[in-house]
């Protein structure tokens, strides 16, 4: 046991919480290119905000005058993701102390270090390469990857030694697993559609467009390969590709309820952590809810931004219950 670490690793896992969250309000808000270099804003350290230097601002980046209420978000949710950096290295410090000497959690937090680096490296291309969506998506994803290793770390380096967990949680290690890779796809696909500005592809619920299936272009729409140096704020795909990814999250979502839904009950039924697999079910049931309303109510802000983090908290009650399933041998 490492309570320094323990405590450390948990405290990164909560300011990587609000990393997410607030990357998701600069996305949602359009502030994404905000500032149009980096590391700096309009080669400021914060932002320009006297009218000398917004004046010379605009004459640096004509392409893009400074508009304040987008630079301060975005400079913002940099410097959080700094904070999580600079936490990062020092758990790593922790961690690789000579009289500290559990391979696992070394390299777990070599791991979440070289992550975290490139999650950097990619919040940089993020702006230089205008939003580009494969970009975009991989950012999401880095950052809820660091996110949920911390989770782990933080509940792995809290065991003394030893932690053998009991045989009905055992036996639902597989269906954890099942569930948080089911949950991994549809992230991946809800990151695919707001890099693609697909949330608003199908204005209404259930049908799409007043059609059950109307026409939608797949092939393009989840076509990886696009053009370096094109603008993609707002999105640039035809109507049907940007169909297609709604749809594909959609479906995505309703298959991702059913597995969830049983992991949770099966929590609730065999084991003896009701508690936990009612709290994932409450998670999924208020998700799938939040879904819903971005289509009806056309994408509001604070409703969409509540929606990420709630697939943040799914993230972090299956990692939790996955290191409830996970023997531990020193």
């Amino acid at each position: 046991m490492n309570p320094g670490l323990h405590r450390l690793a948990a405290a990164a896992a909560i300011v990587a919480f609000c990393v997410i969250v607030l990357g998701a309000f600069v996305r949602l808000s359009h502030a994404g290119l905000g500032c149009p270099d980096w590391p700096g804003c309009y080669g400021h350290l914060t932002w320009p905000a006297a009218t000398e230097e917004i004046s010379q601002a605009n004459q640096s980046f004509p392409e893009r005058p400074v508009e304040n209420h987008k630079a301060w978000k975005e400079m913002v949710h940099r410097y959080l993701a700094s904070t999580l950096v600079l936490l990062v290295f020092v758990i790593n410090f922790l961690a690789w102390r000579p009289s500290y000497r559990w391979s696992e959690q070394r390299l777990l937090s070599g791991l979440i270090l070289a992550l975290i680096l490139f999650q950097a490296a990619l919040g940089m291309w993020t702006v230089t390469l205008n939003l580009l969506p494969i970009v975009v998506m991989g950012h999401l994803l880095g950052g809820l990857a660091t996110f949920g290793l911390l989770v782990w770390l933080s509940n792995r380096s809290k065991i003394n030694g030893y932690f053998e967990p009991n045989m009905s949680m055992r036996k639902m290690r597989p269906w954890i697993i099942a569930g948080l890779i089911m949950l991994i796809i549809q992230i991946s696909l809800g990151g695919w559609t707001s890099a693609n500005y697909s949330a608003l592809a199908c204005p209404d619920f259930p049908t799409c467009l007043g059609s059950i299936w109307p026409q939608a272009d797949f092939a393009q729409g989840f076509n990886p390969e696009r053009e370096v140096g094109v603008n993609y704020e707002g999105g640039v795909l035809d109507p049907a590709a940007r169909v297609a990814i709604h749809l594909a999250h959609r479906i995505g979502a309703v298959l991702t309820v059913l597995v969830l839904a049983i992991v949770s009950l099966r929590l609730m039924r065999t084991t003896a952590m009701p508690r936990s697999g009612a709290v994932l079910l409450v998670l999924v049931a208020t998700q799938f809810c939040l879904g819903i309303m971005n289509i009806i109510y056309a994408l509001p802000l604070a409703n969409a931004v509540t929606h990420n983090g709630v697939a943040t908290l799914l993230i972090a009650q299956l990692v939790w219950l996955l290191h409830q399933a996970t023997p531990q041998r020193r």
